[in-house]
């Protein structure tokens, strides 16, 4: 009897390709070199959905050396960090799809921007989305990895046992958090692995 019943993905840097140094690259042009304790906060209070696109904006309009930043240039530095979709990708999740062997759920620290970008610069961004049972974006749920009430929400929303879900995710801090919950995770490095090697990678749980 197979272990595994749930795959739960996370999107960025395991479907789409990010560069996650990108946007602090071009928010250089305003002045800003790193991130303070307060944007950091205002970054993660805008991926669980607290302030708006237009607040979002605004903050970083009026707390920019630069003060002629347009807000179309912040929107660009901002999501300057998406990359590519491989639509490799794409065909190994319809394919899982397909199959019907496992739940399918996708996962993902994100926010209202960079969903909108994806959905006009990625035409099978709905093709994408249908493939899943479940599709939880933390700007909408109001909850953000590694926080552990978002694996809870996951777990009480489906009825599942940590033990028969795999959760892949290229950041160490959200696979560790889902482990110390009792998931069996796969932290996916970018660099080296791809999704679409997910069952040789992993097949000691299949």
């Amino acid at each position: 009897m197979k272990q595994i019943k749930t795959l739960l993905f996370d999107f960025g840097d395991v479907f789409i390709n990010l560069d996650k140094s990108a946007t602090l690259k071009h928010l250089a042009q305003f002045g800003i070199t790193k991130l303070s304790p307060e944007q950091i906060e205002k970054n993660k209070a805008y991926e669980v959905g607290k302030l708006s696109s237009q607040d979002f904006i605004s903050y970083y309009r009026t707390n920019l050396k630069d003060n002629n930043a347009s807000a179309e240039a912040i929107t660009t530095a901002w999501n300057s960090i998406l990359l590519d979709f491989p639509l490799q990708r794409l065909e190994f999740l319809k394919e899982l799809k397909k199959k019907g062997e496992f739940q399918l759920i996708l996962l993902s620290n994100t926010n209202d921007l960079h969903i909108s970008w994806i959905k006009e610069q990625v035409n099978f961004y709905e093709e994408f989305k249908n493939c899943f049972d479940a599709f939880y974006l933390s700007h909408e749920i109001n909850l953000r990895k590694p926080n552990a009430n978002i694996y809870e929400f996951v777990l009480d929303q489906h009825q599942l046992k940590p033990k028969e879900v795999l959760f892949i995710d290229d950041t160490k801090e959200n696979t560790d958090a889902a482990k110390s919950l009792g998931f069996h995770v796969w932290n996916i490095d970018p660099e080296t692995e791809d999704v679409t090697s997910l069952f040789k990678t992993n097949q000691h749980l299949f």
